[in-house]
């Protein structure tokens, strides 16, 4: 059974750091590229972060570039997103997917709310 489980987030202020993660299962962890996408209230899904099989790429959206780095630990099966200098804009629900090939979402996990106060 795949599982994909996110933790970390909460309610921080404007400037301030925090790290989610996302704990995964079922699958062969290190042949997947794994995402972070954000879906605000109101407002469609939309990508923040990829990361490759082996971790050598990666990319981020402009909206978090120079702020937010998006990690893995394949030995774990585990992906990270630190986001820094958060801001309010920030606030969305954090979801961590995998895809087997790049832009492709085969598995989501339930997300994780996160809410930065101005």
């Amino acid at each position: 059974q795949v599982q994909l489980v996110e933790s970390g987030g909460g309610l921080v202020q404007a400037g301030d750091s925090l790290r989610v993660s996302c704990a995964t299962s079922g699958f062969t962890f290190d042949s997947y590229w794994m995402y972070w996408v954000r879906q605000a209230p109101g407002k469609e899904r939309e990508f923040v972060a990829a990361i490759s099989r082996s971790g050598g790429s990666t990319y981020t959206a402009d909206s978090v570039k120079g702020r937010f780095t998006i990690s893995r630990d394949n030995a774990k099966n585990t992906v990270y997103l630190q986001m820094n200098s958060l801001k309010p804009e920030d606030t969305a629900v954090y979801y961590c997917a995998a895809g087997v090939s790049f832009r492709q979402y085969d598995y989501w996990g339930q997300g994780t709310q996160v809410t930065v106060s101005s």
